[in-house]
């Protein structure tokens, strides 16, 4: 800590973010002596994702649109370092330089559903409105049920559920993790399964960026979750491999059960039929190269240029049966 005064922390500004950056800051200051509150200086950053709040994703970038100007500031040492949700980082890093040098504990990484009803989504009535702007969500309630409708849901947890409330919305889908940290999981209809409903990508963990030539990554050692760590790897490699963005109907999930890693992905297209299911096993020293044999065996399955394809929905995003 010698020659670090301030820990500068570049932060997207939601509710959300701003939860996850104090626990972050809690368990470094737990676990590593020589830090307390005062150690740290939160800035708030915006982000694209952030300032087009009624856009769909895929149409304004799709890659790190959420991090993008976080990372820029990491880059021009303006903050030293930046809290990130990981589902949002690229598989593709956009600076060689930059590194997720600590991970924290992964919550459950289970979509849910919030309905006005109460209903679970098999329930629902044929024809109501289920609100996201993930395509992957978007294809996975189209492979359930393609009797429902959809409509593009923009903005932070509280405004997606405050929209729910005045009846734009029969139902929406959110992130269970999102919402056990800020304490609203009492609003959960239904915790929708991994076997009919697989996550994205290191959905649920937090992860902490900074420069990789810098001492952080030895400061925040103890504050790194080991397991966190393996599992999301392991999914990040299966997404470079196919060079798939954060907005493809990709799903893939790493489970670390003592020292086995299993590996689960699903793709969709756009229409939600399902055109790749796979699942494989390893050792957990062995999790990039499981990573990187899930990835091939998609490419030959499926093919690059379909998984580009996916990349961008070119119809409405919103689907009436």
């Amino acid at each position: 800590m010698a020659d670090i005064k301030k820990i500068k922390v570049g932060i997207r500004g939601s509710k959300l973010s701003k939860t996850q950056t104090d626990l972050f800051i809690k368990q470094a200051v737990r676990l590593t002596p020589g830090l307390d509150v005062n150690s740290f200086e939160i800035k708030t950053i915006q982000t694209t994702g952030d300032i087009h709040k009624s856009h769909r994703l895929d149409q304004i970038g799709g890659k790190g649109l959420f991090v993008k100007e976080i990372e820029e500031q990491l880059m021009s040492d303006e903050i030293d370092v930046g809290i990130h949700s990981m589902k949002d980082i690229p598989a593709s890093e956009t600076y060689p330089e930059l590194d997720i040098i600590c991970w924290m504990q992964r919550n459950q990484a289970n979509d849910i559903l919030i309905s006005n009803s109460g209903m679970g989504l098999k329930d629902l009535p044929n024809g109501s409105i289920i609100g996201t702007s993930s395509i992957r969500r978007r294809a996975q309630v189209l492979h359930s049920r393609k009797d429902l409708s959809i409509k593009l849901l923009r903005g932070n947890v509280d405004t997606r559920v405050e929209k729910l409330k005045r009846n734009e919305y029969d139902a929406i889908i959110l992130s269970l993790a999102g919402l056990q940290r800020l304490g609203m999981q009492d609003l959960v209809s239904e915790v929708l399964d991994n076997e009919k409903f697989l996550p994205a990508a290191n959905q649920g963990a937090i992860g902490v960026q900074a420069k990789r030539s810098g001492p952080l990554s030895e400061l925040f050692k103890n504050t790194n979750h080991e397991q966190t760590q393996i599992e999301c790897l392991t999914e990040r490699k299966v997404l470079h491999t196919i060079n798939a963005n954060c907005n493809s109907p990709v799903s893939v999930f790493a489970n670390l059960i003592q020292q086995n890693i299993n590996l689960n992905c699903e793709i969709f297209d756009h229409s939600g039929d399902k055109i790749y299911e796979n699942k494989i096993s390893g050792h957990k020293d062995s999790n990039i190269e499981l990573g990187y044999e899930m990835g091939c065996d998609i490419l030959k399955k499926v093919g690059q240029k379909k998984i580009a394809q996916l990349d961008n929905l070119e119809n409405d995003f919103n689907y009436t049966p």
